[in-house]
């Protein structure tokens, strides 16, 4: 008897609704990663972030899958201070007139009660791909209370260094090559 309970629990469920995956565009106003880079060997600390961002990002919560797409003009770097974004925009650092755009594509990963915990992914950066894991610290999605379309967000969290993606400016100086990136992103539900 038990064998056969544990075969019909095994049998797939006929008529089942299974979620689909759902597509979501980026929200450019609410959406500006962010970063953290060393200056002058650990004098200090310089924060900046990038003002234009595009993609989509899929989810299906029930298959625990979906996929990252992600657009940043490279040419949107703001770190406060105009001399400095000009200087890393420039052919010394990040060189936007010959690479304008920084992509991400990834696969969401490690889902938690439906919700992906991490993103398996790819970053180009001038020029250069690389593999580059992010950790998802928070996820949520819900109905935007001002716009009434179905939302997510996520705050996200990666490191690599930047000479890896030969973006070496003041390595001979004694600058530190590693990037602290964070990532607060809220993306909209396409609607047909």
């Amino acid at each position: 008897m038990k064998a056969l309970l544990i075969a019909v629990l095994a049998l797939p469920v006929v008529g089942a609704v299974t979620a689909a995956p759902v597509t979501y565009n980026i929200d450019p106003n609410h959406t500006y990663p962010s970063f953290e880079v060393d200056h002058m060997g650990g004098m200090s600390v310089w924060r900046g972030k990038f003002r234009r961002t595009s993609g989509t990002v899929i989810l299906d919560t029930e298959g625990k899958t979906g996929s990252v797409n992600i657009a940043v003009d490279a040419g949107s770097i703001d770190f406060g201070l105009d001399s400095l974004s000009a200087h890393v925009k420039s052919a010394a650092m990040l060189d936007v007139a010959k690479y304008p755009t920084a992509t991400y594509t990834g696969k969401l990963a490690k889902f938690v009660r439906g919700a992906p915990t991490q993103v398996d992914g790819q970053f180009t950066l001038h020029g250069i791909a690389r593999p580059l894991k992010l950790t998802i610290r928070s996820f949520k999605c819900a109905v935007n209370p001002i716009h009434k379309t179905q939302t997510c967000g996520a705050d996200a969290t990666g490191s690599f260094n930047r000479d890896d993606y030969g973006v070496d400016f003041g390595k001979t100086m004694g600058f530190r090559m590693p990037v602290v990136l964070q990532i607060q992103v809220e993306a909209a539900k396409v609607t047909e």
